[in-house]
């Protein structure tokens, strides 16, 4: 990706999030994707997508059950 649609990404997602910590981190060995941090830890990639003209870009996020707090005991 050019540093353009980099700085556009990073921009993009601050101001939906409301999250100026997002930071675009070039992938060296991958030109169709970036990483996506949220004040220097990693937490997914966004995936550039080229097909009949258009432009798209996929933001995918993994969430570990061993990340996620305790549910309440009444919503068990």
């Amino acid at each position: 990706m050019t540093r353009s649609e980099i700085w556009r990404l990073e921009k993009y997602l601050r101001n939906l999030f409301r999250l100026d910590t997002i930071t675009i981190v070039e992938r060296p060995k991958q030109a169709d994707s970036v990483e996506v941090q949220v004040a220097g830890e990693f937490v997914g990639v966004i995936f550039k997508d080229e097909e009949d003209g258009e432009v798209s870009y996929a933001f995918n996020m993994a969430i570990l059950e061993m990340d996620l707090p305790e549910a309440p005991a009444s919503r068990s």
